[in-house]
């Protein structure tokens, strides 16, 4: 299985650099190789610039497009944001079916201003989505096709009401519920969870109390970051 990641970014500067060079290490160690598409020159893996773009949901689904088009030798791409850790055992996964897509919910939410962990059942997002290399790129050029064609404007909000209502995590929601496709995932959970950092300016919103949901997620369970398996944030991050 020839592995690969896609890391995108939209080059924040609101962002701790500390959470940016974190993340970008663990991603570095999985030894994959990398393709990173920004909209500011980075040094990380081997870089695509999105010249003259502004952060939106049209310019992330741009970005993803150049991303995997680029990656074209590849069969199992591994998508990664800026702001979660990925833990190494994260990219030892091998998807099984190539029409699928798969989603590692074993994951913890951090409130970055706190010490606050969250974690429910099926805690699914994009940020932890691997699947076969043509299964992805032919879904994601037909959501930029739906961007154009409804000319939907990049303009207009962080985190445009259209783009939740379609949904952002390919084959999770069904066309029966608003989706745009009726494909289908998977989901795993390797041995030790990813961190996904919740600073502020994430693109969705943060979500890590019970009252930011309308119907309660089960399984939750609250915590503090030094209880989460396989990780020492308070060391990583120079926190007492």
């Amino acid at each position: 299985m020839r592995k690969a990641i896609l890391y995108y970014t939209d080059n924040n500067p609101k962002v701790d650099p500390l959470i940016i060079s974190l993340c970008q290490k663990y991603i570095a160690q999985s030894g994959l190789p990398i393709i990173s598409v920004s909209l500011q020159p980075i040094d990380f893996g081997k870089n695509i610039v999105m010249k003259d773009r502004i952060r939106s949901y049209p310019t992330m689904v741009d970005q993803i497009v150049e991303g995997l088009k680029t990656l074209k030798d590849y069969d199992q791409i591994f998508f990664c944001e800026h702001d979660v850790l990925y833990h190494p055992n994260h990219f030892e996964f091998e998807i099984k079916n190539d029409c699928l897509f798969y989603y590692n919910d074993n994951v913890w939410r951090w409130a970055y201003h706190s010490d606050l962990a969250i974690t429910y059942d099926r805690l699914m997002s994009l940020s932890v989505l691997t699947a076969n290399q043509e299964l992805l790129l032919r879904h994601y050029l037909y959501r930029q096709y739906l961007v154009r064609l409804w000319e939907w404007d990049e303009r207009r909000s962080r985190e445009p009401r259209w783009a939740r209502r379609m949904g952002y995590e390919p084959g999770i929601k069904k066309k029966r519920r608003g989706g745009i496709t009726d494909e289908d995932y998977e989901v795993w959970q390797s041995p030790y969870p990813n961190v996904d950092i919740r600073h502020g300016v994430t693109f969705t919103r943060s979500k890590c109390a019970l009252s930011d949901f309308k119907h309660a997620p089960t399984g939750w369970i609250e915590s503090t970051i030094d209880k989460i398996p396989g990780w020492e944030l308070k060391k990583l991050f120079n926190r007492k």
